[in-house]
């Protein structure tokens, strides 16, 4: 389970960041791994309208969003969005993120495609404003919800405070603790209790890909997934892409890791290896099994779909099993 969090205050040690921190250690307390984008300090290029992301489904400018943000929010169970008002919305660095997410919307509503993890993915909001007025948070909260619909995630709750100004007026107020530690045993209970599962080949460029990906989709609900190579490629195949893509399933920012990388996340209870043989990790209290399927890669489109539908059909009986 990861929590990302985007951090959209300029002041490092300020009421925000005090907030979104409290949250985050909450999370932690949960068993969530937790991951806080500090946006300020990021190379970000605001959105430029080429509308290369409305007609091929991709951003063609370079900087932190693309080759950081993107892939962070597609991975979160739960995004947070952390910010003071200025002038009734979020903060210039933060609105500029949120622009730029033209491209995941694109991809939803131009392109058809569906995100393996919308299914479960939750946003929650944290807001700071120096006034008391009634329709203080109005925009904020308008401009939020349609960010997080864009990135696949349901709004599910907000903790906004006025009257905030002072250095110290979060860590000084009275119910913060309380209100922090309520709203991440609300927000992250769904989310315990999914079995964990770490699919794992030679490259995590295609079979484990597609595997983890399925599971997602399908099965989110049960599953806490996660995959990994022995030998990770540089990038995903791309035949892979396309016959997920004909399935309508979004293989967008997804890159290759290693097993190492996927076991330093979290710890399986099971892991379902496709290939990789001697390779494969052995977990102390894990179960291993081997789906023992034929590396796609390099072989013929027909190949790639035949071995896609009998890595869902799996999925599917492994959900079933769990359920």
């Amino acid at each position: 389970m990861l929590v990302v969090g985007l951090q959209g205050s300029p002041r490092k040690k300020g009421n925000t960041n005090f907030l979104l921190s409290s949250f985050m250690g909450a999370a932690e307390k949960f068993g969530a791994r937790t991951q806080i984008i500090d946006v300020t300090q990021k190379d970000i290029i605001p959105c430029k309208e080429y509308t290369v992301c409305e007609k091929k489904g991709y951003c063609p400018i370079e900087d932190d969003v693309k080759d950081e943000i993107y892939p962070l929010l597609r991975e979160a169970d739960v995004v947070v969005v952390a910010t003071p008002i200025f002038f009734y919305n979020m903060t210039a660095q933060l609105k500029a993120v949120v622009d730029r997410c033209q491209t995941f919307w694109a991809r939803k509503y131009k392109l058809k495609l569906k995100d393996p993890g919308a299914g479960m993915r939750r946003g929650l909001l944290l807001s700071v404003g120096a006034t008391k007025g009634k329709n203080l948070f109005e925009g904020l909260n308008l401009t939020t919800q349609y960010f997080f619909d864009a990135i696949g995630a349901k709004f599910e709750a907000s903790l906004t405070y006025r009257g905030i100004e002072g250095p110290r007026d979060m860590a000084n107020h009275p119910t913060v603790v309380e209100d922090v530690e309520e709203t991440a045993r609300r927000l992250l209970t769904p989310f315990q209790g999914r079995k964990k599962v770490l699919f794992a080949c030679r490259e995590n460029a295609c079979r484990s890909q597609m595997a983890s990906a399925l599971a997602q989709f399908l099965g989110g609900d049960k599953l806490d997934v996660s995959s990994g190579g022995s030998e990770p490629a540089e990038k995903i195949n791309p035949d892979m892409v396309k016959v997920m893509h004909a399935k309508g399933i979004d293989m967008e920012f997804r890159t290759p890791r290693s097993m190492e990388q996927a076991l330093a996340d979290d710890t399986p209870e099971l892991i379902i290896t496709m290939g990789c043989g001697e390779q494969c990790p052995l977990v102390p209290g894990a179960e291993i099994r081997d789906w023992d399927l034929p590396d796609p890669a390099g072989q013929s489109i027909e190949f790639m779909q035949d071995v896609r539908d009998e890595i869902e059909k799996r999925v599917v009986r492994l959900i079933d099993e769990i359920a």
